[in-house]
């Protein structure tokens, strides 16, 4: 019985971790992924 009391809370607290991180993760990909494009070669330059 406390096992499955424990699951529960876990699974709860993994779904509260997941939508608290969303919209920093959010965040991160916008500012990362725009940085590092370009160092990809991800778009290319207008000028060449």
């Amino acid at each position: 019985m406390f096992r499955a009391i424990a699951d529960v809370l876990r699974q709860i607290g993994g779904a509260v971790a997941t939508v608290v991180t969303l919209p920093f993760r959010a965040l991160a990909r916008l500012f990362g992924g725009a940085s590092s494009s370009g160092r990809r070669g991800g778009r290319r330059p207008r000028h060449v």
